[in-house]
């Protein structure tokens, strides 16, 4: 994942600072509305032939450069999608022996071992992160192994179960204070344990009955061991514990950030999860729920952005129950399952005020030039990601045309559309296309079939939801204005969707579940199966955003409720996790103060770091920052930055960066398009010095942007019923 925006040469710009008067504006009457999605009921689907049960399935191919899964995955597994954007990820690439972080600890696999470390956290200005140390590795010694790596045995949207034969089975189960591990059933007699750690340990100290031990290391850490059955250890050495005569049955271990925590940790230590599972039941839900065993009560942990969500009727908080993480604190939640609420968004094709009256002609000469140029500027490209953001920036011009009651400019605008993305549907299109490939199962492009670094890593399964989000945007449009075309191409559509947004768990489907929507952290990840230190990573959520946005637009286009619910969910929810981890606010106390007072937002956000750089540039090139989290700009981006307080530090903080030699046309119109929302005039006047823009923006985009604010700013999550009337 490195540029993905074409640097525009750079010319001079006249930037005009001038003061003018603000008036009220009038606002141009909207077009004829699309069907909302809530509150009015969306017109029922077309009977699809059952044909089209299943998703389409574009022209197969074996590609040469992807991993085996087999080295990792139980083969009971290996007949279905597998996941290539999951929380457990470096657990099944190369060696298998890189940490992934499941909340609160990093647990890395190596020599058929488990290793726990409870992180410590390193900040400075530009980054963030939490070292791995191995404060205890659990192992299962066998002379000799069966096998030399671990084995995925199962996994879910909240848990993996991760295998070391012969012996042993762990349940990392996220969010979980305990790392819970079970001897594997079957064995003729108890299994070799130890226990060992990097650090001393000072004393062990079991309970009465030898189903508690204390370990008190030299680091000044203590961690609680609980064992289903008596556990008798003899230490060799100072760094390793041994089972006296093996051991069977269930070890839980946790870290005790607190000396009052522990007769809470006593209290649930016998109840432990095995799994978990996230549905999408209602709009605006997500739904929780583990399978458990043992007895008593289920203590789990929840991040801020669960604490923000979650339905106080579904579970009960201890807050005062802490466990530190890079993610904000994790508070303790006791039940066996939980309901998170958000607001959903306004699933709209057009702004929500509409267009000032007075900014009509100057959008629609905008748009006069903008339309006449797509007959005389095609499309060059081949990548998948550059032509979606080509088609997408079409599709917004027959929008604007719309919203503007610029009729005559619409028709050129779908025969455009028409010629674009018809041949990457039907297979036609020259250079590039989507495949199939079944060993993971999913879309690759034909460039990135046998080249990891083509389509920016698209057949390695990076950054899918931004490609196909920008197709989706594209063909959500066309079906929209062209209802033909958009049920002869129906199939393929919905496959693209498919691709990063199938909910199914049926081992006949021919996509992965949420390939990038992590439902734990309720935000995308884009890193795709390549191993990464410090785990999944994502750039840029507004992207993400897209994505689920246009799935919804698609599920408008074709009458289909349940899509258009789902994607206004996801979107909803990538939009609350933006404002959580993304967005910086001075003072807010996710972000140590040294962090939050240099950066406005993050650059690519990991699972186990914050970075303030980029793939494609420096931290100091703020207004690429600022512009990642920004582009596309579309209505929905009115949600994405509603807190227009927030908006205009945003853009103080980056505003100095565009006096910098070499910054890029395309970027500032990001940055000056954010200042309309809250100075539009000022604003204007420097949209109209520009002399490019980014390949998936225009001048009638940016015009359409500045024009349609209101005087109230920002969004209305939900829609105007949910604003008004609850």
């Amino acid at each position: 994942m490195m540029k993905r925006l074409k640097k525009l040469p750079r010319t001079a710009s006249n930037i005009i600072n001038k003061a003018i008067k603000k008036k009220k504006k009038k606002r141009l009457p909207q077009p004829p509305p699309s069907p909302p999605l809530l509150p009015q009921p969306p017109p029922a689907p077309a009977k699809m032939p059952s044909s089209h049960s299943r998703p389409f399935v574009f022209p197969q191919t074996n590609s040469p450069i992807l991993p085996d899964p087999s080295a990792f995955f139980s083969p009971g597994l290996l007949s279905s999608p597998l996941p290539t954007n999951s929380f457990f990820q470096n657990f099944v690439l190369k060696n298998g022996d890189q940490p992934e972080y499941i909340h609160p600890y990093l647990i890395k696999s190596s020599s058929s071992s488990i290793s726990v470390s409870y992180p410590s956290r390193f900040a400075t200005a530009s980054f963030i992160y939490q070292t791995f140390v191995p404060d205890l590795t659990i192992s299962s010694p066998s002379s000799p192994p069966s096998q030399s790596n671990h084995i995925i045995s199962s996994f879910n949207d909240l848990s993996v179960t991760l295998d070391l034969p012969p012996s042993l089975r762990f349940f990392l189960v996220r969010g979980s204070p305990f790392v819970t591990a079970s001897t594997l059933a079957g064995a003729a007699a108890p299994a070799p344990l130890s226990i060992t750690s990097i650090h001393a340990f000072l004393s062990v100290r079991p309970n009465p009955s030898f189903t508690k031990h204390t370990f008190e290391l030299n680091s000044g850490q203590t961690f609680l061991c609980y064992s289903s059955s008596p556990l008798r250890f003899e230490i060799s050495g100072t760094t390793q514990l041994i089972a006296t005569g093996g051991y069977a049955g269930i070890v839980r271990i946790a870290f005790l950030p607190d000396p009052s925590y522990e007769s809470i940790l006593d209290q649930f230590s016998s109840c432990y999860p095995v799994s978990g599972d996230a549905s999408f039941s209602r709009p605006g839900c997500i739904e929780y729920r583990w399978e458990k065993k043992g007895w008593g009560d289920l203590l789990l942990l929840a991040h801020p952005l669960h604490l923000r969500l979650l339905d106080p009727d579904s579970s009960a908080v201890l807050e005062n129950f802490k466990y530190r993480s890079i993610d904000g604190d994790l508070v303790g939640v006791v039940g066996d399952s939980w309901l998170l609420k958000t607001d959903l968004v306004s699933t709209t094709w057009c702004s929500t005020n509409g267009i000032n009256e007075d900014g009509v002609q100057e959008i629609i000469s905008a748009l006069s030039k903008d339309i006449n140029d797509l007959n005389t500027s095609p499309i060059q490209t081949t990548s998948s990601y550059f032509y979606g953001k080509a088609i997408a920036r079409a599709a917004r011009l027959a929008l604007i045309a719309h919203e503007a009651n610029f009729s005559d400019g619409i028709p050129t605008v779908l025969q455009f559309l028409r010629s674009s993305i018809t041949p990457w549907l039907d297979g036609s299109f020259n250079g590039n296309g989507f495949l199939y490939e079944s060993k993971w199962g999913g879309l690759v492009s034909k460039q990135g079939s046998t080249d990891s670094g083509a389509d920016f890593g698209f057949g390695v399964y990076n950054d899918h939801h931004y490609h196909l989000g920008y197709f989706l945007y594209a063909i959500a449009v066309l079906a929209k204005f062209d209802p033909a075309w958009g049920r002869k191409f129906r199939p393929q559509a919905y496959s693209i969707m498919a691709d990063f947004m199938n909910l199914s768990r049926r081992s006949g489907s021919s996509y992965a579940r949420l390939r990038c929507f992590d439902p734990w952290k309720l935000h995308s990840w884009a890193g795709g199966l390549t191993e990464f230190a410090d785990g999944r990573n994502q750039e840029s959520t507004s992207e993400a955003v897209n994505a689920y946005y246009s799935a919804a637009l698609l599920g408008l286009s074709y009458g289909d409720a349940h899509l258009a619910a789902i994607g206004s969910t996801l979107a909803s929810l990538e939009i609350a996790a933006a404002e959580t981890w993304w967005h910086v606010r001075e003072g807010e106390g996710m972000y140590e103060d040294g962090f939050s007072r240099e950066n406005r937002v993050v650059g690519v956000l990991w699972a186990n770091k914050r970075d303030s750089g980029l793939w494609f540039a420096p931290p100091e090139w703020r207004e690429c920052r600022m512009g990642i989290q920004v582009l596309p700009l579309l209505p929905i981006t009115e949600d994405l930055f509603r807190d227009v307080g927030f908006l205009k530090e945003l853009v103080k903080w980056t505003l100095p960066a565009l006096t910098r030699e070499g910054v890029a046309e395309g970027w500032k119109g990001f940055v000056y398009g954010m200042e309309g929302v809250y100075d539009k005039e000022d604003a204007l006047v420097k949209i109209r010095s520009l002399n490019g823009f980014d390949d998936g923006n225009s001048l009638s985009n940016l015009l359409w942007w500045v024009h349609s604010r209101g005087e109230e700013e920002g969004g209305v999550r939900g829609g105007w019923f949910g604003h008004y009337c609850h």
